[in-house]
Order: C-alpha cells, then sequence, then structure tokens
C-alpha cells in the first residue's frame, strides 16, 4: 500500500431520530471502513472513530492509501480444447475472450495452462490496477448510505427542483477530507469540500472550514461549539449530572436509555437545576419520575436515602450568561404535566379496585381468547390451585382475591396515561383500599420478572399470581397458534418461559411444570388443550437455554435435564454434582456403561420388574457386581435423598472396577431365558441407581 494519510467523512443533515442516532453513527463508521478495506484503501490497522450528533454523521479512519495497491489476478478463460485451434493458434472465441478482459492477441503466448476440474483450461495472469480514493470512497460511501439501519425513510426534493432524494433526514452538506485534501466524491445530491456547521446560535464562526481530517472534532468543539462524538457528550453529560446532584447534596437517577436518548438531542450540554412544587411529591414517586424522563427528558434527584426530591436536572442544548429563563421554562413546562399526575391519582383513589373488576368484562384481550374478565377468571383458577399446592386453603384464599384485582388498574385514568405503571399503581390503589400488604405486594409483583435480571414476586401470594399470569399466557396463545417464530415473538411468550423457569429454580418452588401447564389448560374451555405436550417442550428448551448461560456446558445441561426433575430449585445442585462427577477419573467409563446399560435395557422387551434372583448368579462378575451395588446403592440413595447430590454421584465411582468386569466376562443376552432375565434385572438395578442425580450416558463421549 501507498503512503497513507486519515480520512475524514461528515453529512451534515437536519436533526436525526434521537433514539436511532448512537446505532446510526456506528453503522455508518463501520460500513465505510469495511468498504475501504475492500478495496485495499485501508488495511486492518486502520483504526475507526465515529461521530454522531443531531446534525451530522461522520466517521474518522486513519492509513487510508490515495491509491490501493496493484493486484495480481488470474483469469480463467476458457478450456484449452476451445480456446487453441490444433496448431496453437487463437480461436475467435478465445480472441473475443480476451478482448472483452482488456487483452488482445498479444496475450495468447502468455497465457497459462493449467488442469481445472477434468480438463485443461486457459488463464491470463494479469495486474488489476488499484482503486483509487476517489473512487473507492464514492463506492464505499455509497454502500454505507444504502445500508444505514434507517428506522424511517423520508423522501425530499433537491435544490434543482426536479429530483428526489431519499433518506433518514435532509442532508446539506458534505465532507470528504484525506489530510488536508478534499477527495472529489458525491451522495445525496451533494458534493464534497470541506466546510461544515457548528451549533445552530452558540458557534463562534459559520461555516467551519475544516483544516484537515485530524482537526475535525478539535474544530468543531472550538469554532462551532458543538461537542460531535456520540461518546464523548455522553461522558460530558455525565460529569455535569454528576457535579449538579453532588451540588445539592443529592443524586441523579441512574438511566442509561435517557442518558443516551438526550447525548442524541444536544450538542452542546450544559445542565441545570430545577424546582417544582412540594405538593406534587404526595403523587407515588413512580408516576412523577416517568412523566419527567418519558415527557419531558428530565433526571429527577434522589436524597440519601433514595426517596424523590422536588428538584431535576435538565440538559439544555445552550449555555446563556444568565440561565434563570431556561430554568424558569422548563419548570413551567413540567407543572402541568405533575399536576396531570396529581389529578390521575386522586380521581382514581375515588373508585376501589373492586369496583372496576366488572369493568374488565368490557375490555378485549384477545379475538380468540376473549374478555380480560374471562383472563381473570382463568388466572384466578390457576393460582388459586398454585395456591393449594405451596401452602394452604388460606394461601389459595389470598391469591385468588390478588388474581381478582390484579387486572383492576388497566381501568384507572393513571395507567391509561403511562402503561408502563400497571401493577405498581394497583399496589398504592389496594393500600389506599385497605388491603393487606400481601394482596398489594402481589398486584405490583405479578408481572414480575419483566426482563431479564428483574427481581421475582416478593411473597407466596405474589409467586402464585405471577406463575399463574405467565402460565395462562402460554397456554392461552399456544392453544389457539400463536408461537413464537424465529426472531419474532410478538406475545413475549419466551419472557413468559423463562419467568415461569426463574421462580421455580430460584425460589426452589415444590411444583412439578407438567402439573402446573395441566392446570393452566384446565383453566380454558374443554377442547383448548392439544397443545400441552408443545407448551412443556417449550419451557423445557427455554430451561436448557437459562442453564447454559449460567455456565454449565451442553452435556452438563443435558444430563440433568434428560430427567426431567419435578423440582427445579434442585438443577443448580445436581449440575454442580454432575461437573465435580465428570472431573473424577472413573466418570468417563462409568458414563460409557451406563450408555450401554441404557441401550441393552431399551432394547429388550423382557426386563423383569422384580429384583434378580442372587441363586441365578452363574458367573463370578455377576456375584461381584450384585455385592458392589448392594453396598454402594444405600450410601448413594441415602446421600440424594439428603440433598447432598455430589456425594450420591461421587459415590459411584466404587462401582467402575465391578462393571468393567461384568462387561468383560458376562454374556447379558445368555440363551437361557431365566439367565438372561436375571442379568437384565441385575442391569435395570444398576441403571437405576447410577441415574437418580443425572443421566450419566450423556456425559458419555
Amino acid at each position: 500500500m501507498t503512503a497513507t494519510k486519515n480520512l475524514l467523512v461528515e453529512l451534515f443533515v437536519e436533526e436525526l431520530p434521537p433514539k436511532a442516532l448512537k446505532k446510526l453513527g456506528e453503522a455508518f463508521g463501520s460500513a465505510l471502513l469495511a468498504g475501504l478495506r475492500a478495496q485495499g484503501l485501508a488495511g486492518e490497522h486502520s483504526a475507526l472513530n465515529t461521530f454522531a450528533s443531531p446534525r451530522r454523521l461522520a466517521a474518522h479512519v486513519s492509513h487510508v492509501a490515495a491509491v490501493a495497491a496493484d493486484k495480481p489476478v488470474s483469469i480463467k478463460l476458457m478450456p484449452v480444447a476451445v480456446g487453441l485451434a490444433a496448431d496453437g493458434a487463437p480461436t475467435p472465441a478465445l480472441l473475443k475472450k480476451l478482448a472483452a478482459v482488456g487483452a488482445d492477441a498479444s496475450a495468447v503466448p502468455s497465457l497459462q495452462r493449467r488442469v481445472d476440474g477434468k480438463a485443461e483450461a486457459l488463464f491470463l495472469e494479469t495486474v488489476v490496477p488499484g482503486a483509487t480514493l476517489a473512487a473507492g470512497l464514492q463506492a464505499a460511501l455509497d454502500e454505507a448510505i444504502a445500508r444505514l439501519p434507517i428506522p424511517k425513510v423520508m423522501q425530499y426534493q433537491l435544490a434543482d427542483g426536479w429530483s428526489d432524494v431519499k433518506f433518514v433526514r435532509p442532508a446539506h452538506g458534505l465532507v470528504a477530507l484525506h489530510g488536508a485534501d478534499v477527495v472529489p466524491v458525491q451522495a445525496l445530491g451533494l458534493t464534497a469540500g470541506r466546510q461544515t456547521h457548528g451549533h445552530r446560535f452558540e458557534a463562534a464562526m459559520d461555516p467551519v472550514m475544516l483544516q484537515d481530517a485530524d482537526h475535525y472534532a478539535h474544530q468543531l468543539q472550538e469554532q462551532g461549539a458543538v461537542i460531535a462524538g456520540f461518546a464523548a457528550r455522553r461522558d460530558e453529560i455525565r460529569r455535569q449530572l454528576d457535579a449538579a446532584a453532588a451540588a445539592e447534596g443529592l443524586t441523579s437517577i441512574d438511566d442509561d436509555a435517557l442518558l443516551d436518548e438526550v447525548t442524541a438531542l444536544v450538542e452542546r450540554p450544559n445542565v441545570l437545576v430545577c424546582r417544582f412544587e412540594d405538593e406534587f411529591l404526595a403523587v407515588p414517586p413512580e408516576c412523577l419520575i416517568l412523566t419527567m424522563k418519558a415527557n419531558q427528558k428530565y433526571f429527577p434527584l434522589l436524597d440519601a436515602n433514595g426517596r424523590l426530591t422536588n428538584r431535576f436536572l435538565i440538559v439544555s442544548n445552550i449555555r446563556p450568561a444568565d440561565p434563570s429563563a431556561v430554568v424558569q421554562g422548563n419548570e413551567r413546562v413540567v407543572r402541568p404535566r405533575l399536576a396531570d399526575a396529581k389529578f390521575f391519582f386522586d380521581q382514581d383513589r375515588r373508585r376501589t379496585l373492586a369496583a372496576r373488576v366488572p369493568g374488565l368484562a368490557k375490555v378485549v384481550y384477545h379475538a380468540k381468547l376473549g374478555t380480560m374478565g374471562e383472563r381473570m377468571d382463568r388466572v384466578r383458577r390457576i393460582a388459586r390451585r398454585i395456591g393449594e399446592q405451596l401452602g394452604s386453603l388460606a394461601l389459595a384464599d389470598l391469591a385468588d382475591e390478588a388474581a381478582t384485582l390484579a387486572k383492576a388498574d388497566l381501568l384507572t385514568d393513571m395507567v391509561g396515561e403511562f402503561p408502563e405503571l400497571q401493577g405498581i399503581m394497583g399496589a398504592y390503589y389496594a393500600r389506599h383500599d385497605g388491603l393487606r400488604d400481601s394482596i398489594a405486594e402481589a398486584i405490583e409483583d405479578h408481572y414480575k420478572p419483566r426482563f431479564a435480571g428483574d427481581v421475582l414476586p416478593r411473597g407466596d401470594v405474589g409467586i402464585a399470581v405471577a406463575l399463574a399470569d405467565k402460565l395462562e399466557t402460554l397456554a392461552g396463545l399456544f392453544g389457539i397458534g400463536e408461537r413464537p417464530t424465529g426472531d419474532k415473538d410478538p406475545f413475549a411468550l419466551r419472557r413468559h418461559a423463562l419467568g415461569v423457569i426463574r421462580m421455580l429454580v430460584e425460589r426452589d418452588l415444590p411444583l412439578a411444570l407438567p402439573a402446573l401447564v395441566a392446570d393452566a389448560f384446565a383453566a380454558f374451555p374443554e377442547g383448548h388443550g392439544a397443545a400441552q405436550a408443545e407448551v412443556q417442550h417449550f419451557v423445557y428448551d427455554r430451561l436448557v437455554g437459562y442453564l447454559r448461560d449460567g455456565g454449565y456446558s451442553a452435556q452438563e445441561v443435558e444430563a440433568v435435564v434428560a430427567l426431567r426433575p419435578d423440582r427445579w430449585g434442585e438443577l443448580p445442585q445436581r449440575l454442580a454434582a454432575v461437573r465435580a462427577f465428570a472431573a473424577l477419573p472413573e466418570s468417563a467409563p462409568l458414563a460409557a456403561a451406563n450408555k450401554r446399560v441404557g441401550n441393552i435395557l431399551r432394547k429388550s422387551d423382557e426386563v423383569p420388574e422384580t429384583p434378580p434372583d442372587a441363586k441365578l448368579y452363574a458367573e463370578d462378575a455377576e456375584r461381584a457386581l450384585a455385592a458392589a451395588l448392594a453396598d454402594v446403592a444405600p450410601r448413594a440413595d441415602a446421600a440424594f435423598t439428603a440433598g447432598d447430590h455430589a456425594a450420591s454421584l461421587q459415590a459411584l465411582a466404587a462401582l467402575k472396577a465391578p462393571v468393567d468386569a461384568f462387561f468383560d466376562a458376562v454374556m447379558v443376552n445368555a440363551d437361557d431365558t431365566a439367565l438372561r432375565r436375571n442379568r437384565l434385572a441385575l442391569l435395570a438395578q444398576l441403571h437405576a441407581a447410577m441415574n437418580r442425580v443425572a443421566d450419566l450416558s450423556k456425559l458419555a463421549v
């Protein structure tokens, strides 16, 4: 590659969609670098630095050549028999092919002959000139723009009044600098130059004439009052937020998504402290925080105890000498939002949750599954059954009551305005109605876990209702054929299945999945239960992924899950025991022997259900295995019963020698029927003893 310089490309546009800005900036830079590398203009050592602000996408690529190195290529022309006559003269077909690749008859003597498949072919060895930066960057830029993950394309007219362009937002400027030199490329009806623009109001000069590729960020900050880099701007906002909060003796709420969105809204961040009236603090803090974050993009401030205060931070895009007008404007804007939240809260508390329950019968849940009222009745039935299994009739009654009220807050004004608060507001209203804390907690918690890593419901009542809600969803939607396909899961059924798994495993519930799924389908009208097996399989598939995410291997997970244990709270202990067993020198031969025993028993249709008869043992190896099994099995069983799965598996190590000797000396499928059946009975006893913790055959290589 020839001598290199650094390259800068910038698209200057109208305000970009904030939630897509970060991804757009990264995609633009990555595609540009990939295109340059594909043409040999950039190498593996070329570094990429992306920039993205509300009004620009830019990329800085180091070590970019003005001309790519020439590239030797071998062009296959045609079989020798087709290209050369008997006297070696080129045929018209060969001359035509040579002309098509830019050569003529003078190249015939230098053509190479090589075997290609079954025949000998002619090859032209030539050198393709390296791409120039102008041509290569044009191709890379076109490809980068075409591949941008634009959420919604705009179509707008160019200055000529005739041409239309489609892009995420109207583009007004293009910069392409190789070192200090302009690269003559075009895009979106624009021709590249070195001119860009800074902040709309606070730039020291406009336009900003860029000196070279390496001074882009510095010039924009000094002359244009813009922090061009997304990460740099985000860090500056975070620094200002922390400093402003600390000055007030408070802490800013931590929200990475909000920080990203605000970073995409400003070019010159300026954090200011604002206040609202104390009277609004009587409204649940979740309501105030959500309205400030979602509607205004503000950062609420918390005290040392994590309680919401009447102060919040704004990120302004201007830095006036006197910021009072900006502060007062934002305080004036947020006040009606908070007043609305207070009004909704006050109005909602005028009716009890119980009084709202009949209204659920008028809300359609799904065209094929009826109303929310009918869904609530199904969840009640499932929750009551789970409550009975978890504790007592008293717990079942509480679960029934909580399930009855769990969806009532969907009909409140507050949840109508802020759907994200469903469950949370139900808990506030339940306490206002004088209901016990366990009911209020269950109403809030029955949506949990809402996402990966979310907390589980706090009490048994919440667990019962949360399980019932998720199982009803799975049973209902699978029953009408609404299944996840590929990466599409519009009803979040994978998340619901994972929620069921986490509660069963992490809360160590004495509940078996088949019974839970059966109870869920039993809550539906007769004829809806055809998908029970499919739901079980779906949840088991998610269970495997959940356990694999815990750091266990596919073999370890398969060995434990293959037994379909009833109590999933034991799965982590079983997996740890399997891992410890696999480290023993006896594990591999025992796993192989276990697999062999399983195959023998599976292929036989005469395995007795009775224990083997010691009088029928004909070989010493039989007697030795039976004696070893009589010694090991009780110890392994006792450890298993005590919950010490590791000790249960490790006790099996003593069986290695007698098992090996048995298969070396004993013919299981003996001609004598009594002898054969007795040996099968012994193997069945061995198989049962070896596979209480896990199916050890899954560990066999």
